[in-house]
């Protein structure tokens, strides 16, 4: 069912009901309105007939066998008139023998007589008793008529009403044809806003709705399509290197051999990597979920990060601690919290000789939480510097796979945290600064040594 329709069917039936009840309303009021005109004129004619009894001469009046004709006691056509005398002694009627005879009860009354309704209404005046009457089907019958042509333009403006209703929701509906046909117009590629003027204040907000779900949908295949560029080109050397050294060990053997397959393996460990980097990147990027309802606090990231970072180097990892740390959760997943400052402990790692080691310092300034990573390599030049958390960049000196940073400064974007660079001259210090949550403690799910 279309929306007019419905709409139609609703505010249509709204409209006949209010003019069914207010139409009965009023014929109600009608018809006593029209039976009150129609008793007052039974009352008319019984005074007019009292009048002209009081101007006949007194003979006249005492006469017991006097008639008038219709004509003479100007009874209107369609009444029944009855003069008599207190005692019942009929003096004069409207028509004779053509009547019933009606009988005489003060005021008004219904009367059956012969099979048929009247209305009745008696005067006494003096001595005499005046009755007039007229039928109930007549009564009726010009009730109904006039109710007949009252409804005429009740049942005109009802039906009016109606058309109104339809072609003005059809109006109204039209912004949202617009929309629709601006819709199926456009091609299946096309994700640019949709540009559509004048539109009624109710509908602006499910036009820019709209828009920003083509911005999704377009940012979302613009990160689909740079995983896919991204992994065909990042994920083509180590394939090509892992097939060249098991093509190297099929066609030697001892020592060549073993390298080669050391080789290999050393490549599959780097394919390896690059894929969970490139899928961790795609996730965070993209509206997945990573609440795993565990919320941890800074220290308990701390030492998972350290827990995780490579097995080889995580002892070279110093961890310093302030003298108290309120045991206050991360406002953000532990995943993210553990994997964003896991890479950074990586590349500190990485960049470092195998001698020296990582210092990561835990600190807490007002509602963050600040992870500070401090290495003793090379350092970083201020041109390099910028393109530090660029997907793939590697300086020259670099043995990754170009995605640790991309991760951090994805997660930090996602959960509204800050990443800051800062060159020392025998080194680089990193601080992740990431949000906390309020009054909420954190949940002690593991427990880790002391690195």
């Amino acid at each position: 069912m279309s929306l007019r329709l419905r709409l139609s069917l609703i505010l249509g039936g709204g409209f006949i009901l209010i003019w069914v009840l207010a139409s009965a309303w009023m014929f109600r009021d009608l018809r006593n309105q029209m039976m009150f005109s129609l008793d007052q004129r039974l009352v008319a004619s019984a005074r007019m007939v009292a009048g002209l009894v009081d101007q006949l001469p007194p003979k006249a009046q005492g006469g017991a066998t006097t008639r008038f004709s219709a004509g003479a006691l100007t009874i209107p056509d369609g009444m029944a008139c009855k003069v008599s005398s207190l005692r019942g002694e009929i003096l004069a009627r409207s028509h004779t023998g053509a009547e019933p005879d009606l009988a005489s009860h003060s005021g008004f009354h219904d009367q059956t007589i012969e099979g048929e309704a009247w209305r009745t209404y008696t005067l006494d005046r003096g001595d005499v008793r005046i009755t007039t009457a007229d039928r109930t089907q007549e009564r009726e019958a010009l009730n109904s008529s006039i109710l007949l042509a009252a409804s005429a333009p009740v049942l005109v403006a009802l039906l009016g009403s109606l058309g109104m209703l339809w072609m003005g929701l059809g109006r109204g509906l039209a912004s949202l044809n617009r929309i629709r046909d601006a819709l199926l117009k456009r091609s299946p590629d096309a994700l640019e806003p949709l540009a559509i003027g004048h539109l009624p204040s109710e509908l602006k907000p499910l036009l820019e709705s709209q828009n920003q779900l083509l911005q999704r949908i377009g940012r979302t295949l613009e990160r689909e399509r740079r995983l896919t560029g991204d992994a065909a080109h990042e994920l083509r050397s180590p394939l090509t290197a892992i097939k060249t050294h098991l093509q190297v060990a099929r066609m030697t053997d001892a020592r060549v051999r073993d390298q080669a397959l050391e080789h290999a393996e050393l490549a599959t460990d780097r394919l390896h990597s690059t894929l969970e980097q490139l899928l961790l990147l795609a996730r965070v990027e993209g509206s997945l979920s990573f609440d795993d309802g565990v919320q941890l606090s800074p220290e308990q990231v701390a030492r998972a990060a350290i827990h995780d970072a490579c097995a080889g180097d995580r002892e070279r990892i110093r961890l310093e601690l302030p003298g108290s740390l309120a045991d206050t959760a991360l406002g953000l997943p532990s995943a993210l919290a553990i994997a964003a400052l896991r890479n950074l402990l990586d590349n500190a790692l990485r960049h470092s000789p195998a001698d020296t080691n990582v210092h990561l310092t835990l600190r807490t300034e007002g509602a963050e939480a600040l992870f500070e990573v401090r290495d003793f390599g090379p350092g970083i030049s201020d041109e390099d510097l910028q393109h530090l958390t660029e997907r793939f960049w590697r300086s020259s000196t670099s043995s990754g796979c170009g995605l640790g940073l991309a991760i951090v400064k994805a997660i930090v974007h996602r959960c509204g945290g800050a990443l800051r660079f800062q060159p020392q001259a025998d080194g680089l210090q990193v601080v992740l600064a990431l949000p906390m949550l309020k009054g909420q403690p954190s949940q002690n799910v593991f427990s880790l040594g002391q690195s």
